[in-house]
């Protein structure tokens, strides 16, 4: 296998980004599906996927030329969705749901400092606007679990 094809196959979400609606949402539903399997392992699982999907995701980015951020490339959603579990107090189906809903609201609506790093057209740019919106959103779930420890039990 080249390594175009793996970079392909990386940075569309192992296919998910191949979806023929909304492949950044399929592609953050297949990586919810995948983290909540890491989380239920291990934490430190989970912090291994973001880390590579990061890293691994610019790679792949850059390997394809997509720094245009064609729909199919759903990676960035990958490392996102991570990244936003990591603000999660304990796997649960309501937990999974806001950190779904959180991080797509921060990918989709782009506010500040997301729309500025969604404007880099490279291979940086695609990756960091959906960890940054990841960051939010992590920050929302774990001040959520910390002020209201109740809300979503």
């Amino acid at each position: 296998m080249t390594r175009e094809k793996i970079a392909r196959i990386l940075a569309s979400g192992f296919g998910a980004g191949f979806a023929p609606v909304a492949p950044g949402t399929a592609g953050s539903l297949v990586a919810l599906g995948i983290g909540a399997m890491l989380l239920h392992t291990s934490m430190l699982l989970l912090v291994v996927g973001c880390i590579l999907a990061c890293i691994g995701g610019i790679w792949a980015v850059r390997e394809v030329h997509a720094e245009s951020d064609p729909g199919w490339v759903v990676i960035d959603e990958f490392a996102g969705q991570w990244i936003t579990m990591l603000g999660m107090d304990e796997l649960n189906w309501k937990n999974l749901l806001a950190a779904f809903l959180l991080f797509r609201l921060f990918d989709i609506f782009k506010p500040q400092p997301v729309a500025w790093a969604d404007q880099r057209k490279d291979a940086i740019g695609v990756m960091a606007d959906d960890m940054i919106a990841g960051t939010m959103a992590a920050l929302v779930l774990a001040i959520e679990f910390w002020q209201f420890p109740d809300l979503l039990d």
